[in-house]
């Protein structure tokens, strides 16, 4: 197993650049994640941005709410709902994203480029440091 340390945490915007209830989307590694910051509990999360129905990186770009109890985004191409907790789609329980840890750390959101399951992403891109997409 994998043991992560401060190297692992890929810097992608500073948090004044997520407009709290919305995500953005940011390259860590070779992944596409779609990085979420939720108000009420002042937390970060961080999921796949690509939509695995229409293979689309559309996830930053959905609603955030609140399904049966699960803190969830609603993809904006066919509004599955992906849990922000376990990435599990509530539509279909066969299917589900990559989950990855989000953190604030001096002002920046940052991202463990390692998923839930300790699977390794590439090395950190050029593009560190900077959101690929605004809000939405």
């Amino acid at each position: 197993m994998h043991n992560p340390s401060n190297a692992d945490w890929t810097t992608v915007c500073a948090l004044d650049a997520v407009v709290p209830d919305t995500g953005v989307r940011a390259l860590v590694g070779d992944a596409q994640v779609a990085v979420f910051r939720i108000s009420q509990w002042d937390q970060m999360f961080a999921i796949d941005a690509v939509d695995p129905f229409s293979n689309a990186p559309v996830l930053s770009g959905g609603i955030v709410g609140d399904v049966r109890g699960q803190l969830v985004v609603a993809s904006p191409i066919y509004k599955q709902h992906f849990s922000l907790h376990t990435g599990e789609c509530l539509e279909d329980e066969a299917v589900a994203v990559r989950t990855f840890d989000a953190r604030v750390l001096d002002g920046h959101v940052q991202v463990r480029r390692f998923s839930s399951e300790g699977l390794p992403l590439a090395q950190p891109s050029s593009c560190e440091g900077k959101p690929l997409a605004h809000p939405g």
